[in-house]
């Protein structure tokens, strides 16, 4: 099976190898992967900063840079859920509707594609240690994945998957938010670190690396013994001892 990858412009440039680490799965899975180096954003900054007639000019491209014909998978819930979800206010009863359909049809968070399109879940990945699971507000709410991921850990050799508290509620980065209103923002992300530490965890996983940066920051910021992971990145770990 061909699959077209969409990497995100923040993983692109913060997260690389969790770009990577996601065409290592997808090849294992069996796939085919094409990347077309000419993509960039999906607009989802511009559109959810009212700056909407930029997010339409960012999203043309983005449907002329993919095609019709192939799974598209991207290793970030927040953006694919832009796609899936918000071009229809972009793109509905335009020239491009069609086309923007069958790509909103097509375009899947890593997870979802690997579970439920694929019907894979091991794929020999070895991690040592405990582990929290945060569902991302696009994750859940846009993408409705929240069993995929936890199917996917719960295969990973030596990972002891648990659940914190209030694993649903926001980290609060929530993009220009953060900046904007930085204090709420803080507040989110020490409420959420202090469930996963609650339970002992020394990783906290999400798929969505603007969730991790924030959250890291904050760990950082307070020396704590916490590490934030990718998906991707804890499938792909530890396969050479595999």
């Amino acid at each position: 099976m061909t699959v077209e990858l969409f990497i995100p412009c923040f993983i692109d440039q913060l997260y690389p190898e969790t770009a990577f680490n996601t065409v290592r799965i997808l090849e294992k899975a069996g796939c085919k992967v094409k990347y077309n180096p000419e993509q960039t954003c999906c607009g989802q900054a511009s559109f959810n900063a009212g700056f909407w007639d930029e997010a339409k000019a960012v999203g043309s491209k983005f449907l002329n840079d993919f095609s019709e014909n192939n799974y598209i998978v991207s290793p970030s819930a927040s953006c694919t859920g832009m796609v899936k979800n918000y071009y229809n206010d972009l793109f509905t009863n335009t020239a491009v509707h069609n086309k923007c359909r069958s790509i909103q049809n097509n375009i899947h968070e890593l997870s979802d594609f690997l579970v439920n399109v694929l019907g894979k879940d091991y794929f020999g990945a070895e991690l040592e240690g405990r582990a929290v699971y945060h569902d991302s507000c696009a994750g859940l709410r846009e993408c409705r994945i929240k069993d995929e991921p936890r199917a996917l850990l719960a295969k990973v050799h030596g990972l002891d998957l648990v659940e914190m508290k209030d694993t649903t509620t926001c980290c609060g980065f929530g993009g220009t938010f953060s900046v904007k209103f930085d204090s709420i923002s803080a507040a989110m992300a020490q409420q959420k670190v202090n469930h996963a530490l609650e339970m002992e965890a020394e990783y906290l996983i999400s798929t969505d690396a603007s969730c991790l940066l924030h959250l890291q920051g904050y760990i950082d910021q307070h020396k704590l013994p916490l590490k934030t992971m990718h998906l991707a990145d804890v499938l792909a770990h530890g396969w050479g001892n595999v």
